[in-house]
């Protein structure tokens, strides 16, 4: 690996600790996770709702305007579903002779 890297890169990487003075790369342990406290329930909630007044909701001329699009496009989609079912019955009934 040392071989495909330039002068600048081995610099980087020896600063950061990840390469020896030989340009061996060092294997460091695995960094330990701290352990984090849990929460109470309603610290919990609390943080929740603190967090819900930063979301940026969408107004309800929006929400109307999506939720027509959604109901139209699903009925776009079973229509056409809904065609090739019918076409594919009547040609599998015509091949069969039901």
């Amino acid at each position: 690996m040392s071989q495909d890297l330039n002068r600048e890169q081995k610099r980087a990487l020896k600063r950061m600790g990840a390469l020896n003075d030989q340009g061996a790369p060092v294997r460091n342990a695995p960094a330990q996770r701290e352990k984090s406290e849990r929460v109470g329930l309603f610290q919990y909630l609390r943080e929740v709702r603190e967090e819900m007044t930063k979301v940026a909701w969408p107004k309800w001329p929006e929400i109307r305007r999506y939720s027509i699009i959604v109901l139209v496009t699903v009925v776009i989609f079973t229509a056409y579903i809904g065609g090739l079912d019918s076409l594919f019955g009547l040609f599998s009934g015509w091949l069969y002779k039901d």
